[in-house]
């Protein structure tokens, strides 16, 4: 086979010399070094300029000791170079004084529209400061860094985000970072001109600021200044040290009091359509009790939590009016709204507290509380809600298992199977709990609001069992959507601190056995206003760790597929298959990533973000490894009969490199092979589409190691044949194998 392109590339580009090797010219001598400014003779002029009225090229008469550079003229930024040029000549509109760095921040562009359109409450300590922030003769924020201190759970990602929203440009694109550090550093994070910066820093162990790192921030401040740009800091109370002290260019602001948590409940509620619910609450006295001194986060629950209360409420007066309530009904059937709305913002703590006290020696209906059993039961149903009896039986005794001792260390006088038979029936114990069983032995337990404050109650109050409870709801899990009640539940439980300290927990559990559970609540946890941003940063460390891949996999093709999906979280989950893409050297994930951009590339949307990353690739920003699998994805696209980056709407990026560079090493060679083979079989029906197809992916398969890729994809043609009768396998070896070397090198398949 021909280790040759077309033809030499110009008159200095007859041989390519090897490593070490002077390179020859030309005229058969070898090319001096490329003289500088300085070093050229005198009255000599300039490299590549020609003196005035010459008509003659810049190597027209020049000989070995006056060679002057090839020098190319560009006209854009997409101009790909095949031959050796020795300048490249553009104009540059702008310089941006800054030393780019692999290791900067990642970052995903936010909408600022979307911020904008999203409730939001700015009233007493927040309003202050608000104004704090800001210049009093401009909308604008008084200084290029903004550090927010607030308490975890205060909404200060929020506060910061619509305030750079409001009051920045409209042209500053919006930019919210990733802190993947192991301790803040001004050196890693981005500058360009016109954006505005923002970075939670919530972690414990990576992100708590120090004083260098405010000193660093202060010069840091004149960059960002000089470039039209702004960063703001949201900083954990637990993390800010109060001996820090304020810098130039710096400022803190702090967040101590929460906005009126009622405000905020009815601005959700009106937001989410659900007015007529606003007009009730209002209302309601003892509901409206409740919500006093709520921090953002419970108010946001307490939103839900009515909302929920509401459409149960709404559910039984349905089925109240068309005569469907089973005779058997829950006990609270006949509560107003007021009064389910009022007990389920007080969480029935109280109610709950006489359930989970001393554990009684005989059983009260009245006042007794709970055995181990029930409670047990109690929990079953809480994530159940309304199932048939043996199901929940089953949950129960799951959770009553998980529980128990390997080695109790003392024997009881009876066994296990005599103590449950000399204690109370099933259905009397699922009446004592507050539920009730159905004629056709389905439990009745539609409570959602109450089955999740029991969680949430046993949750914070046993933390000895909180483990067990996560293992248990894994294990009792229907399916893996997020719509399960055991799904919902673990989203609840393990994002309910607000830390991500239980997401890790659950990620040991579960990572083997269920991975795909896990991934459907890490798809909770990404889109959750609070805890989102650290759980993108648990998925980006779960990356480069093989046993959490698949998890992190499957998470990000649920972001992907999901049509809702903005911009700036699709950005988040291809950073994280390209980490994995990266990092790892097991086929199969390789194999799961590359699945991942097929179905991204099957998506209108999804073409563009792929493209981009080949893009990144061939500019070297981003790594060879996942720009090789996008490039892959891309291939089986079809545009009116033609593979799409070989039609005439192909996207901007240099086909002819990709393929060489997949097709250069034995590795990739075996992935693209069989997608340039449906390439040329799609195309082979068509004379016109397959002869244009073969004179395109000729070059590509001539040059430097090229032969193995081109006899390997030779062979896997051997059964395609055109209409006119010609094999495309040997049709291409006709093309590419020079006919003295065919003797040698023959175009037969490999014994089956």
């Amino acid at each position: 086979m021909s280790e040759q392109g077309f033809g030499p590339l110009g008159p200095d580009h007859s041989a390519i010399p090897q490593p070490g090797e002077p390179e020859p010219n030309g005229s058969g001598g070898w090319r001096p070094p490329w003289r500088r400014q300085a070093d050229r003779p005198e009255n000599s002029p300039p490299s590549g300029v020609l003196p005035q009225g010459s008509s003659e090229g810049p190597h027209a008469g020049a000989g070995p000791a006056d060679a002057v550079p090839d020098v190319l003229l560009t006209n854009g930024a997409g101009t790909h170079l095949y031959g050796r040029v020795d300048v490249v000549a553009g104009s540059i509109n702008k310089f941006v004084s800054q030393t780019r760095k692999l290791d900067l921040l990642e970052g995903v562009r936010i909408d600022r529209g979307e911020v904008l359109s999203r409730p939001f409450v700015c009233e007493g300590q927040w309003a202050e400061a608000w104004q704090q922030a800001l210049t009093p003769e401009a909308p604008r924020p008084r200084q290029r860094v903004v550090i927010v201190v607030a308490p975890r759970s205060f909404g200060a990602t929020t506060f910061a985000l619509r305030l750079l929203a409001e009051h920045t440009d409209s042209t500053t694109t919006l930019v919210k970072l990733d802190g993947d550090w192991n301790a803040p550093s001004q050196g890693r994070l981005p500058l360009e001109e016109e954006h505005a910066y923002q970075l939670d820093l919530k972690d414990p162990e990576s992100d708590r600021p120090s004083a260098d790192f405010l000193d660093a921030l202060s010069t840091f401040a004149d960059h960002l200044g000089d470039a039209r740009s702004y960063l703001v800091l949201t900083v954990a109370q637990e993390l800010w040290d109060d001996r820090l002290t304020t810098r130039k260019g710096v400022q803190v602001v702090y967040l101590s009091e929460p906005p009126d948590a009622l405000r905020v409940v009815e601005t959700r509620l009106n937001a989410a359509g659900h007015a007529p619910v606003v007009a009730d609450l209002r209302s309601f006295p003892k509901a409206v009790a409740s919500l006093r001194g709520l921090h953002a986060m419970a108010a946001v629950r307490a939103a839900n939590t009515i909302v929920m209360t509401w459409q149960e409420h709404k559910r039984l007066q349905d089925a109240r009016t068309s005569a469907t309530l089973p005779r058997s009904a829950p006990a609270d059937a006949d509560l107003s709204l007021e009064d389910r709305i009022t007990a389920a913002l007080s969480d029935w703590r109280d109610h709950l507290d006489g359930l989970f006290g001393e554990v009684a020696t005989t059983h009260d209906n009245a006042k007794g509380s709970l055995t181990l059993e029930d409670r047990c039961l109690l929990l079953a149903l809480a994530v159940r809600q309304s199932a048939p009896l043996p199901i929940v039986a089953s949950t129960a005794r799951a959770l009553h298992q998980a529980l128990a001792l390997k080695d109790a260390g003392t024997r009881s006088s009876l066994s296990p199977t005599q103590s449950s038979f000399a204690g109370r029936g099933l259905r009397r114990r699922i009446q004592d709990v507050g539920a009730a069983v159905g004629s056709q032995d389905t439990v009745l337990f539609d409570r959602p609001a109450y089955g999740r404050a029991i969680l949430e109650y046993v949750w914070d109050n046993y933390e000895a069992i909180r483990e067990a409870m996560l293992a248990w709801l894994v294990q009792s899990a229907a399916g893996y959507s997020t719509a399960d009640l055991s799904v919902a539940a673990l989203s609840a439980l393990v994002l309910r601190h607000g830390t991500t300290a239980h997401l890790t927990t659950l990620g040991a559990i579960a990572r083997e056995s269920h991975p795909d559970l896990l991934s459907a609540v890490l798809d909770v946890a990404v889109h959750d206003e609070h805890v989102g941003r650290l759980a993108w940063d648990v998925l980006y460390r779960w990356a480069e760790q093989k046993p959490y891949a698949p998890t992190v996999i499957s998470t990000c093709r649920r972001v992907l597929h999901d049509d809702a999906a903005n911009a700036s979280t699709a950005k988040r989950a291809m950073v994280r298959l390209r980490r994995i893409a990266h990092t790892t050297s097991e086929p199969d994930l390789r194999r799961g990533v590359l699945k991942a951009f097929e179905e991204l590339a099957s998506r209108p949307t999804g073409t563009a973000r792929l493209v981009a990353e080949v893009r990144d690739w061939q500019e070297s920003q981003a790594s060879a490894k996942s720009g090789s699998l996008a490039f892959l994805a891309l291939m089986p696209v079809q545009d009116d009969g033609m593979p799409w980056l070989m039609s005439d709407r192909a996207p901007d990026i240099d086909v002819q490199r990709a393929l060489q560079n997949l097709l250069s090493s034995p590795d990739t060679t075996a992935e693209a092979i069989p997608y340039l083979t449906g390439w040329i079989r799609t195309c082979a029906p068509d004379p016109a589409s397959y002869g244009r197809l073969r004179d395109q992916l000729l070059p590509a398969l001539r040059g430097h190691n090229m032969f193995h890729a081109g006899m390997e994809l030779m062979k896997a043609l051997a059964d395609v044949t055109t209409p006119q009768g010609v094999n495309a396998g040997e049709d291409f070896y006709q093309h590419l194998v020079d006919h003295r070397l065919q003797p040698v090198f023959s175009l037969t398949r490999d014994p089956a």
